[in-house]
């Protein structure tokens, strides 16, 4: 027979009369829910309501008289709107170059900041992830600076070579300025993730391939890479998500130009929305990227068949 020991709860609960105990009891179930009650208050006001206020906006004309329902009209506008299509291709293309580069990137400053040969690892590792700390506006603006076709310091070196380039007046530099930004921001964030993935992996694995004759490269390609998949996948879906959201660096480096060549996807919307005040086709363009999101991520999860080793 096992006899469970008299905790302070149960001591506390067995004191008193009937009523007293089952008022106790009460309250000890009722306690927890007053412990995450406020989580969800602030969930229900600052997340749940501006989803669905966004999701009835959609389906409305937002004027100074009030909401006036018109069904799927602000979707059918925005999907035969040029524009749109035009700022969800830039979108795609930064997309498609930028996440591979940072991602490769990111996974050698891991790889280099973990090895036992390097000294000072503490310094470095910090060193990479100290961009991320850096408020988004005022790295735009360096990079601005630093990218300005006139006086800017990257123009200036490049000069000493023979060489200008037009950053802002060239759709196609305009673009690599945006994905250099981008890459300087996150490289050390995504290494940092990726790190994590390489210290859990055992170094049993290495030893054993060292034994049968393997180098470090076959070791990283047939050793590291595949063992990463799960943190990579992270780490892809994550850029993917972070790419389709890109809105202060076109914002504060070209203003979208030249001629909407670096107008985003969520630059676009904020310039429909406090540009025009047409909430309605935001809203709609918003759920629409949502969904172009949710499908990109179900299909990297099925390609990556969920980071399965």
């Amino acid at each position: 027979m096992n006899i469970t020991p008299e905790t302070e709860t149960t001591r506390a609960l067995n004191q008193g009369n009937p009523i007293q105990k089952r008022a106790r009891l009460k309250w000890i179930h009722v306690v927890p829910y007053v412990f995450i009650l406020p989580y969800f208050a602030l969930f229900s006001v600052f997340i749940l309501y501006p989803i669905l206020y966004s999701l009835m906006l959609s389906f409305s004309q937002w004027n100074s008289s009030g909401l006036t329902f018109i069904g799927l009209t602000n979707y059918k506008n925005i999907l035969t709107n040029p524009l749109f299509w035009k700022s969800l291709s830039n979108t795609g293309q930064i997309l498609i170059i930028q996440v591979p580069i940072m991602l490769s990137l990111a996974t050698v400053v891991a790889v280099f900041i973990n090895s036992s040969l390097i000294r000072f690892r503490t310094f470095f590792r910090l060193g990479f992830f100290l961009p991320v700390l850096i408020d988004l506006v005022t790295y735009s603006l360096v990079f601005s600076l630093m990218f300005n076709e006139n006086f800017g310091l990257i123009n200036h070196l490049l000069s000493l070579f023979g060489g200008h380039v037009a950053w802002r007046t060239d759709p196609f530099w305009a673009k690599v300025m945006i994905i250099v930004a981008i890459t300087w921001r996150w490289t050390g964030y995504n290494s940092i993730i990726v790190l994590s993935g390489l210290q859990s992996i055992p170094k049993d694995l290495y030893e054993s391939a060292s034994i049968d004759g393997a180098g470090r490269i076959i070791s990283f390609f047939k050793i590291t890479v595949p063992m990463l998949k799960p943190v990579l996948l992270f780490c892809t879906i994550i850029s993917t998500i972070g790419t389709l959201q890109l809105f202060v660096e076109p914002y504060v480096l070209t203003r979208g130009g030249p001629s909407n060549a670096t107008m985003t996807a969520m630059y676009y919307l904020y310039d429909i929305a406090f540009g025009t005040f047409n909430f309605g086709l935001a809203s709609a363009g918003a759920y629409l990227v949502t969904i172009v999101i949710a499908i990109l991520s179900y299909l990297q999860i099925r390609i990556g068949k969920g980071g399965e080793i």
